[in-house]
């Protein structure tokens, strides 16, 4: 064959393969757009009926919400929020001026402060920014979900995955529901899986300093992140090892990287409490919030300032440092003096983390512990067990780093209380792409089974 003609085969060839890979990649970016439009768009129908109950009046605490019993939990990211933008710093998460706070981790509270200070403090327009600003992050999740599953386990299990969570029940009304950290806490969580899994090989000092980077910003989101935090550096470590593409260099400036980031606020909060505090100081409070001798449900927000005034009282009394060490105190008695007791109570938090059944039997209500909720909740968690399953025994090695979220993540909640999905959300992607590998492995055993059956 004449030589130029063979170069000008393998040119024509070439730029056939660069074409096709150019229209896979349009085609990519067009079905994700498509994606979280919609994601975006449900959610957004959503909010136009839900926002309305934020807007209660009887939500914002006034004294005569107190004598009436108003539910008044959920607002502690608002007040602190709202003192910022007023010149009062990091402060007063309850009703009344309390001082300065280490209740919260300052990444959602400054972010929401910014809502404020463009839209109005406790305004209709801030409050339709905050749900917006929620549902697009919510929305967002659809990418990262996608990449991770496409890695892992195949391009159609990425897009069954990245559709399912487009039109998840409870990343619709919890987008909706919560001003709070948790969705931004989520889409975070979901970007360092997705890191963590593009890090395997990586010397890139840049992108290990990045790295750092997003842990420290998680951290001081929810610090519960960090649970997962060592497992995720070890498989990176082993991973590197066996690859021999080991260097130490990057992970040391990740880790400088992340202390650096973390450590002002770590020093800030230690400095209040005049003791170390390592993110947050209130961890004996939630232990009492979920073990209280009301048990009707998972927490019981009436051992907290934001909905007893007696515990409001105390609370300015004492100052927070002193008030959150009595209340250290009073958790490590209720654990010694009744630790089978205690055992229940986690045991019920574990059944309810996975089935969101608290009672027996369920009620029949559309609250956190009703029977529709916990029939949702059941039928994800079983179909993510199904796809657990499959995953481990058919594309093991890439589910080993998935395993650390699902068993380290919730134990605090085990151990403190749970709240209508909130707590577990940031892991809901994982479930989400464990549930699309349990509806691909059922499929799968049904399209065999059909197929016998023909022949």
């Amino acid at each position: 064959m004449d030589p130029l003609l063979a170069s000008k085969s393998e040119a024509s060839a070439e730029a056939q393969a660069a074409s096709r890979a150019q229209a896979e990649r349009r085609r990519l970016v067009a079905s994700l757009s498509i994606m979280v439009a919609v994601a975006l768009i449900v959610r957004l129908v959503v909010m136009r009926f839900a926002y309305l109950s934020l807007l209660d009046p009887a939500r914002d605490h006034y004294i005569p919400g107190w004598e009436n019993g108003h539910y008044t939990f959920g607002r502690e990211y608002e007040r602190i929020a709202k003192s910022i933008i007023t010149g009062q710093g990091f402060s007063s998460p309850y009703p009344y001026p309390t001082g300065p706070t280490a209740l919260v981790g300052p990444v959602y509270a400054y972010l929401l402060a910014g809502v404020f200070k463009l839209f109005g403090a406790l305004t209709t327009s801030s409050t339709l920014a905050a749900l917006t600003l929620n549902n697009l992050m919510s929305s967002l999740i659809c990418l990262p979900v996608f990449f991770i599953a496409r890695r892992s386990f195949g391009p159609k299990i990425a897009l069954w995955s990245g559709w399912v969570w487009a039109i998840y029940p409870h990343s619709i009304a919890g987008s909706n529901a919560w001003i709070w950290d948790t969705v931004l806490g989520t889409l975070l969580f979901t970007l360092l899986v997705m890191y963590t899994l593009k890090l395997e090989r990586s010397t890139n000092y840049l992108a290990w300093i990045g790295y750092g980077l997003l842990w420290a910003i998680a951290a001081l989101n929810n610090a519960n992140v960090l649970s997962v935090l060592p497992f995720f550096g070890a498989w990176i470590f082993v991973r590197q090892w066996r690859s021999r593409t080991l260097r130490l260099g990057p992970i040391v400036a990740a880790s400088l990287m992340f202390l650096v980031g973390v450590a002002p606020w770590v020093w800030r909060c230690s400095k209040i409490y005049g003791r170390f505090v390592a993110f947050r100081g209130n961890l004996g409070l939630e232990v009492l919030v979920g073990n209280s001798r009301d048990t009707s449900f998972p927490s019981n927000w009436d051992e907290t300032p934001g909905s007893n005034l007696a515990q409001l009282q105390e609370f300015q009394r004492l100052g927070e440092p002193a008030y959150m060490a009595e209340k250290q105190g009073e958790a490590l008695r209720v654990v010694k003096d009744r630790p089978l007791w205690y055992a229940g109570q986690t045991m019920r938090r574990v059944l309810y983390t996975w089935t969101n059944v608290w009672n027996f039997p369920p009620r029949w209500t559309f609250d956190e512990v009703g029977l529709p909720n916990a029939i949702v909740y059941t039928i994800f968690t079983v179909l993510a067990f199904i796809g657990l399953r499959w995953a481990i025994r058919n594309r093991w090695e890439e589910t080993i780093p998935f395993l650390f979220p699902l068993i380290f993540f919730p134990i605090i909640y085990y151990l403190t209380h749970q709240d209508d999905g909130r707590f577990r959300h940031p892991i809901d992607p994982l479930i989400i792409i464990f549930a699309a590998c349990g509806l691909h492995s059922l499929l799968s055993k049904r399209a065999g089974g059909l197929r016998q059956g023909e022949i």
